[in-house]
């Protein structure tokens, strides 16, 4: 990843404005180079995060930069499993027990919590950060927040299935290719052994709020988070396009489909080779290699989410969710986090636990892309090297609108409670309130 190129054509979460997938834990850990405290001196570092995903991994590093850093002590509490992250941290704050190190998502998130983030921009890790992926967390000229990592979604497809069913996915690159190789799927099913070609988790309103709608809003804002942010209305001008790709998951899909949720699709159907294709990211590498080490190595790939009239042979790539400091902490505190934080990031002990350890794609420019280990970070990788990506907006989406208004009205139509012209129609009209 040397230069300051860009993944992405960012990048809104996760993500997942609040959405996350976690439990709790805590963790011991330690300070910077040689300079950094001692034992008399000692500074706690209390860290709140949302990534279960690599929750252990965390806090094994944490333990390894204390052990070389014995005047700071670092504590992991990681918050999810579908718990509302954001709601656990205006909690967390609320109770006075603020922390010194918490994530936060795009542009919505760094107003909300404008008045407990610690100026960045100097860090080591701000001027490492590649080109376009400090964007949704800068304001005033100032750097807000430092990225986690690039992630990617689109359709995770198994690849021994595939070749079985006598489909090559390179052929994939459209949305008519995609419904040929559906079709094929469908008609051999039961010899593949089969559930379904697909699981659609509906019930899991990040994934279709979120997630999916962003493929198909993105475009109408050139994939510029801020543009979303900044827009008074929502349009859908790819509307036809999204209901396309929802009604073909919905119709060969596991069913009941809003009552399906994130467990079920990724563990119990696709890791156990009962489905076909998810839509998912690089992220569920972990979940289906504790299932299924070999499927998860060798047998997974990614597939792109077609936008006819777009870009259809391209997947979501962006920036997931940020780490902030929290200014309002003791000045040791806040150059301690910030010490760590450029430590995890920019040493070459940092690197190494990002590229093998966290399976991660780094936002960040030093790095040796040809260690990246997992076969999914490696296709986005491959696909945002390409510069077939779509930007993610769903950060600059209005506060819970890709989940409670969206979301919730997409179930509505998957489960024939309302049409979609309907679903679309009070979907603008939630945006456009939200932005009055």
């Amino acid at each position: 990843m040397g230069s300051k190129k860009v993944f992405l054509s960012f990048f809104s979460i996760l993500f997942l404005v609040s959405v996350v997938l976690a439990g709790c834990s805590g963790s011991d850990s330690s300070s910077e180079k040689e300079g950094s405290g001692s034992e008399g001196d000692q500074v706690t570092l209390d860290i709140f995060q949302f990534k279960v995903e690599f929750k252990d991994q965390f806090e094994a590093v944490a333990e390894q930069y204390q052990e070389a850093n014995p005047g700071v002590k670092i504590n992991i509490q990681t918050v999810g499993g579908g718990e509302d992250y954001g709601a656990a941290l205006r909690s967390k704050f609320a109770s006075g027990d603020e922390p010194a190190i918490f994530n936060i998502g795009g542009p919505t998130d760094v107003i909300d919590w404008e008045d407990s983030l610690a100026d960045l921009t100097d860090s080591a890790a701000a001027g490492a950060a590649l080109e376009g992926t400090l964007d949704g967390v800068t304001k005033d000229d100032q750097v807000l927040g430092l990225p986690f990592n690039q992630e990617g979604y689109g359709l995770i497809y198994n690849t021994e299935i595939f070749e079985k069913a006598g489909i090559n996915p390179a052929d994939i690159k459209d949305m008519a290719s995609l419904e040929a190789a559906v079709k094929t799927l469908d008609e051999k099913k039961s010899d593949l052994g089969l559930e379904a070609v697909f699981a659609l988790p509906a019930k899991e309103t990040w994934v279709t709020g979120l997630h999916l709608s962003n493929a198909f809003i993105s475009p109408e804002f050139d994939g510029n988070v801020t543009s979303a942010f900044e827009s008074k209305t929502v349009d859908f001008k790819y509307g036809d396009a999204m209901k396309n790709f929802i009604d073909l998951q919905n119709k060969h899909s596991v069913q009941p489909v809003v009552s399906l949720d994130y467990s079920q699709q990724v563990e119990e159907l696709f890791s156990t080779g009962k489905v076909a294709m998810i839509q998912q990211g690089n992220w569920v590498y972990g979940s289906i290699s504790g299932i299924d080490e070999e499927l998860a190595n060798n047998k997974v790939g990614i597939l792109p989410i077609p936008v006819p009239g777009y870009k259809e042979d391209a997947i979501p790539v962006g920036v997931p969710m940020y780490w902030a400091v929290n200014k309002n902490k003791d000045e040791k505190v806040i150059e301690e986090a910030t010490k760590f934080l450029d430590w995890l990031y920019t040493s070459d002990e940092g690197k190494e636990v990002v590229l093998n350890d966290f399976k991660f794609v780094p936002a960040y420019e030093g790095y040796d892309a040809s260690k990246i280990t997992d076969p999914l970070s490696k296709q986005v990788y491959e696909y945002a090297e390409a510069g077939k990506t779509i930007g993610w907006v769903f950060m600059g989406y209005p506060a819970n609108w890709g989940q409670n208004e969206l979301g919730a009205n997409i179930q509505k139509y998957l489960a024939e409670e309302a049409t979609w012209e309907e679903i679309v129609e009070d979907s603008k009209a939630a945006w456009a309130e939200s932005k009055e």
